[in-house]
């Protein structure tokens, strides 16, 4: 499932409380209703012991927070990608700012998550490291400077240039690959900006959770496309 073409949204679940269990459920299902209202693809990245249930009560694509770069075997307490495809996974995070991995391990997660057409999104934190990224053949990169997450500032206000800077280089090096825009993006006007820059969507996380009602904040960032 690879998405391309399309203003894709992934909003990451994280391990809040307000998206945790029964509350990550009903997430999901506000965020399923947004995308039916507005028919922008949303994805919900949803913590691992939540992936099966909210794969079986929504149809919007559900994608797995990390996967760690194991085959299977004596790996306990891990995230096995074919775990989480047979729960319905449709993609997946990979080296995010909160779950760093080797770029050897960057590697072997993106080729095992293409042969079983899940959609891979890698989390990257500058021009340089989205640039590697882009090598290794993604179906996404991330861009997501670490001091704005959770800032509240958006990455398209403050700091412009990594955007743009990033999807050139990434479409210098391979342009079948997209390019996410994340950190602090919380309204229309930020994934607007965002868009502009280059991005083809945008990668979501507190600033929709926390929200006081996460599903007009969602709307609300999407009505302006």
């Amino acid at each position: 499932m690879k998405m391309k073409g399309e203003t894709l949204v992934i909003l990451n679940f994280k391990t809040y409380m307000e998206s945790t269990g029964l509350n990550a459920l009903k997430l999901a299902q506000a965020s399923e209703e947004v995308a039916d209202e507005t028919g922008i693809t949303i994805a919900v990245a949803p913590q691992a012991a939540d992936l099966w249930k909210i794969t079986e009560e929504v149809d919007i694509p559900v994608f797995s927070q990390h996967i760690d770069a194991i085959e299977a075997g004596g790996h306990t307490g891990r995230i096995l990608l074919e775990s989480v495809h047979q729960a319905g996974a449709k993609g997946t995070l990979i080296n995010h700012s909160e779950q760093r991995m080797e770029l050897a391990d960057i590697d072997m997660v993106v080729q095992k998550s293409s042969k079983v057409d899940m959609t891979s999104v890698v989390c990257t934190n500058n021009v340089d490291t989205s640039a590697a990224a882009a090598t290794l053949k993604p179906d996404f990169v991330a861009i997501e400077p670490p001091e704005l997450i959770g800032s509240g500032i958006p990455v398209s206000q403050a700091e412009p240039e990594v955007v743009e800077g990033t999807v050139q280089v990434i479409h210098d090096i391979n342009p079948k690959v997209g390019v996410l825009c994340g950190a602090g993006i919380s309204t229309g006007d930020d994934m607007k900006a965002a868009l502009k820059l280059g991005a083809e969507g945008v990668l979501l996380a507190s600033g929709i959770i926390l929200a006081p009602n996460p599903k007009e904040a969602l709307m609300g960032l999407v009505s302006k496309l």
